[in-house]
């Protein structure tokens, strides 16, 4: 019974492995119209990466409540879960930044052959990961308040650009997705929240503290708000509610 838990975690890690192997198989088709310019795509199937690290989310909450459902909970279970998390939620996205940003640099001509050293910034996602869970390892404060972004909140952040990139019609937001740029400030943006001390509120609901529970459920209305009018917009929209609503009750959660 009390290996049930790491069973879990286990599983969240073999989706985060999975999502790896879509990214991997998906490579830069190039595209030539009729008067020779070119433009370039990522096949659609890397969706399915997205689709796995979202499947890793859900059993990486499902794993911390079976644990303390079966009354199962250890340190063993603590770490592999971070261990897990720094794959699917820290490697994974890591990948498709990289893809995204080989795109970027494709849309120029010869873009194609561009230097591996203007790619690897994306692994600094992975490292801010890395680094985050560590710390949370030895943070025993870190139960109703967070410090710095939670990993598993950045992985589904990024999980969503693919999703976006393949069934959004809005050009404005496209060219963001293939611009260099905008993956470098992201790059930046989300590993510096994640090894931040920044108090962010913990997503768990307390029925018994109404103002305690108050920005969860605004972020719930927005979140179902965003997804009937945006779709999976939804999420970057969600991310930043998030932010803005911790650093709001930033006094509150210190």
């Amino acid at each position: 019974m009390k290996n049930i838990p790491n069973l879990f975690t286990l599983l969240n890690l073999f989706f985060g492995c999975l999502a790896i192997v879509f990214v991997l198989q998906n490579g830069i088709v190039i595209h030539y119209d009729f008067d020779g310019s070119q433009f370039v795509d990522i096949p659609e199937k890397i969706w399915m990466a997205s689709l796995c690290i979202g499947l890793a989310a859900i059993i990486d909450f499902l794993d911390g409540f079976v644990a303390r459902l079966l009354n199962a909970s250890s340190e063993m279970g603590k770490q592999l879960d971070s261990l897990a998390d720094v794959v699917s939620f820290g490697v994974a996205p890591s990948m498709i930044v990289y893809q995204f940003l080989r795109m970027s640099f494709a849309t120029a001509e010869g873009g194609i052959e561009v230097s591996l050293i203007l790619l690897m910034p994306a692994f600094i996602i992975a490292m801010a990961a890395a680094y985050r869970l560590a710390k949370f390892n030895l943070d025993t404060t870190q139960s109703k308040v967070f410090k710095g972004m939670p990993t598993p909140a950045v992985g589904l952040f990024i999980a969503s650009f693919p999703l976006i990139y393949w069934t959004c019609d809005d050009y404005s937001i496209l060219f963001f997705l293939i611009n260099k740029w905008f993956w470098y400030v992201i790059i930046i943006s989300i590993s510096w929240l994640m090894v931040s001390n920044i108090p962010m509120f913990s997503l768990k609901i307390n029925f018994k503290n109404k103002q305690e529970s108050f920005p969860l459920v605004l972020l719930f209305v927005i979140g179902i708000i965003s997804c009937i009018f945006l779709k999976w917009l939804a999420v970057p929209i969600l991310f930043v509610s998030y932010i803005i609503l911790s650093l709001l009750n930033k006094k509150k959660l210190s």
